[in-house]
């Protein structure tokens, strides 16, 4: 998303040019790649789009060389390099299991190598926006089908054979009763030309030995079971510190006068360093503060409780949650700026037999990782070097650069395991103060975040009120629609705020509403941000899926309707939405993709929806407590309906059955898709159910999991997923965020079935 918000301030990346690879010796191939060397490749222009995607006009792009990302030892290892950020969502295993199988590698005898930030060699780095294999997995397969001819032809030459006499299959080349393994072939191989991507011969998907089968666990599974996997906190240098930070609790604040002398001399203690930092607008720079440096995180814990800090809140420091939350409500309830106009609504709204207006509400939440922000830099007179769970490494290096006044070319930014991500870990915020303190104290330092600076100091997901009105004629046929969306916007923490969102969250669920209503307004109101805001799993899909879900069955008991005959008619028979006629604006964002490649087909909306309604026997009779509610959602291209069945029982709210049909396209990877769902319906679930940030005199005021609570695993809801089929030839799209919005209405919405109360603001605080 950073790319997108670059190129609406003005600050888009010029576009990549066609770059000649270079000659790269036999062994910089065998050796550079699993050593990390700076190969001498260019990165080449993407030159057999399989399918068009948004990946090209992302910041440097999609590289697809396999000089870049393949190396052989001479004991047949092969490693691949893994250019996305690991956490939980699969990129790290997927991506060089479809270059794996392209290129006919035994898996078992695959390792691979994490890329550090550098986007001019691997192309772009950002994992987030669901796109990791959507917009590279073509390039993969371009990777592992360039190794495998290189070896055929390597095999062929060897033998004096015809090249299309050879057959590489399972790690090894043959030829007639003759075999010679990748480790045999791997020199020669890798000094042939890397073929033209137009003259690749791809395996037919009947061929596949992992893509599409679901049979390939994550890579670093035995590691992780085990505690052997390297998170960002398991890192550790010879010499190095500990550092946690007292932070201001307004955004905006800075420290007016600190009294450290009782710090300084607590056991352990070697600095106290007070940090300059950022309020709005302040990108990902921290917040500023005094920090505590000793020799363990338990000694700089205790130290920082005897800091006595008075701040300097500024302008920020009135932000009341409550209050806030009026304003934002009277203003969806009043005309916004018009961001789709279709049909007459004003006309549709005067003649109509009945109108019914809603609003619903969503707090700020904090992305709550197991694994709190965490990072360890080291820096010297020749450079920096970082270690830290990011999602964004490379974005990380450039800021880490600037802060520290050094070049980008002498960081590097080491990425580990992701305890979590969320899109919390875009923001390496943790990674510029833990080099800020490594260059102050001439030592290697690890700034570790507790979960009470997570919770009180994050990037936020924004707050909402969403005011829907529907106007419904004599015959009970929805025949105008009017959304107002006001929320505080993401540019804030860029530039200066105008209190309206832009392109990129118009197009998350507002501008993009699918139904077949003849008239149609869109609207966003204006709220001035008061906090740093970021994007959050789903990002603004989740208040306005919230809202479109639960407004739907609430038309559905005001028409005397049930929620899936509602739901039908209003998506409509199958189409495919032109944007044009029907309203949308000239900056309509489909999540970064050609349209035409990516069209909303509300025929495939119907189809999920169907599928989970019948999955969970919609219709049929429950006990009394019991009650069954739908919701269906497209965002990142992919399409999830859910249906779930809830029990509320003294109070207490669970969810015996809950049913996820998804339409992704293709999914190269089954077992990380129905993982994803999962893990999306119980951040669903604690998303409705718990998650509220709120402010009061400018400050956050919760602050671990006691008073922000999540669902724990002794409610984790009951989750079937079901993947709609495809071939290899339609488009795959998002899996690890799509999964969310539909959860909170669904579930909303059988709770009223279960108990004959409405709920409109989120989180509902478990009040059944």
């Amino acid at each position: 998303m950073r790319d997108q918000i670059d190129a609406f301030l003005g600050k888009a990346p010029a576009p990549l040019r066609d770059l000649a690879v270079q000659k790269v010796s036999r062994r910089m191939f065998l050796g550079g790649a699993a050593a990390g060397l700076a190969l001498a490749v260019a990165p080449r222009a993407e030159a057999f789009p399989r399918w068009a995607h948004g990946g090209h006009g992302m910041a440097h792009g999609v590289v697809q060389d396999p000089l870049v990302f393949v190396s052989i030892d001479p004991d047949g290892t092969v490693t691949l390099v893994a250019h996305r950020s690991e956490m939980g969502t699969g990129s790290r295993t997927s991506l060089p299991m479809v270059m794996a199988d392209e290129m006919e590698a035994d898996w078992a005898r695959v390792k691979i190598m994490q890329a550090p930030g550098d986007e001019p060699k691997y192309g772009n780095q950002n994992t987030d926006g669901s796109r990791s294999m959507r917009h590279h997995i073509q390039a993969a397969r371009v990777i592992g089908a360039s190794v495998r001819r290189m070896l055929r032809d390597a095999a062929a030459e060897a033998w004096g054979v015809p090249p299309g006499e050879v057959k590489v299959e399972m790690h090894q080349a043959l030829h007639g009763g003759k075999t010679m393994g990748f480790g045999e072939l791997a020199e020669a191989a890798m000094a042939r030309p890397v073929p033209d991507d137009w003259d690749l011969s791809f395996k037919d998907p009947s061929q596949f030995r992992y893509i599409g089968k679901g049979e390939v666990p994550i890579y670093d599974l035995h590691d992780i079971t085990t505690g052997k996997a390297v998170y960002g906190a398991d890192v550790s240098l010879p010499g190095m510190k500990y550092a946690v930070i007292a932070r201001p609790p307004v955004v905006g604040g800075v420290v007016k006068s600190v009294d450290d002398a009782a710090a300084r001399a607590s056991a352990g203690v070697s600095a106290v360093e007070q940090l300059g930092g950022v309020g709005l607008p302040g990108g990902f720079f921290p917040l500023g503060g005094v920090a505590v440096v000793a020799d363990n995180t338990w000694n700089a814990m205790h130290a920082r409780d005897l800091l006595k800090i008075e701040w300097e809140d500024g302008p920020h420091a009135a932000y009341e949650s409550g209050a806030y939350m009026e304003e934002m409500k009277a203003t969806a309830a009043q005309p916004g700026v018009a961001l789709r106009t279709q049909g007459e609504p004003d006309a549709a709204f005067a003649g109509a037999a009945k109108v019914i207006e809603r609003t619903y509400t969503q707090a700020h939440m904090a992305h709550a990782a197991m694994e709190p922000p965490v990072a360890l830099a080291n820096v010297t007179d020749e450079g920096a070097e970082v270690w830290a769970p990011v999602q964004s490494p490379y974005q990380c290096r450039t800021d880490v650069a600037k802060a520290l006044g050094l070049d980008p070319e002498f960081v590097t930014v080491h990425v580990t395991l992701l305890g979590g991500g969320f899109g919390r870990k875009s923001q390496h915020d943790f990674a510029i103060e833990a080099a800020v303190l490594s260059q102050k104290v001439g030592a290697p330092v690890r700034v570790q975040w507790t979960r009470e600076d997570d919770i009180r100091h994050s990037f936020m997901h924004t707050t909402s009120a969403e005011h829907i009105k529907a106007a419904v004629d004599a015959d009970g046929k929805v025949t105008g629609w009017r959304h107002n969306s006001t929320a505080p916007s993401i540019l804030s923490i860029f530039a200066p705020d105008s209190g309206q969102q832009f392109p990129v969250e118009h197009g998350m669920g507002l501008v993009d509403m699918p139904f077949a209503i003849p008239n149609v307004l869109v609207e966003n109101g204006k709220a001035m941000a008061h906090t740093r805001i970021a994007w959050f799993r789903s990002v603004s899909n989740i208040p306005r899926a919230w809202a479109i879900g639960s407004f739907v069955s609430e038309l559905a008991e005001e028409l005397g309707k049930d929620e899936k005959t509602m739901w039908r008619e209003l998506i409509g028979a199958p189409r495919v939405v032109d944007p044009k006629a029907e309203g949308y604006p000239d900056s309509y964002w489909d999540y970064g993709e050609p349209y035409g490649a990516f069209p909303i087909d509300t025929g495939r909306l119907a189809n999920v929806l169907d599928i989970a309604a019948d999955a969970i026997g919609y219709g049929k009779d429950l006990p009394e407590g019991e009650g069954i509610g739908l919701a269906v959602h497209r965002s990142f291209v992919t399409y999830v309906a859910c249906a779930v069945r809830v029990k509320v029982d003294g109070g207490r709210i669970t969810v015996p059955e809950m049913h996820l049909a998804v339409d992704a396209g293709y999914i190269a990877n089954p077992e990380r898709a129905e993982s994803q769902m999962q893990g999306a319906a119980v951040m669903g679930m604690t998303t409705l159910l718990h998650s509220g940030i709120t402010y009061a005199g400018g400050a956050v005021q919760q602050s671990n999991f006691y008073d922000y609570d999540v669902v724990r695993s002794d409610n984790y809801p009951i989750v079937q997923t079901h993947l709609v089929k495809h071939g290899f030839g339609v488009h795959p799209g998002g899996l690890g965020e799509p999964g969310v919005p539909p959860v909170p209405p669904a579930i909303a919405n059988a709770l009223f079935h279960a108990t004959g109360q409405r709920m409109r603001d989120m989180p509902i605080g478990v009040r059944v």
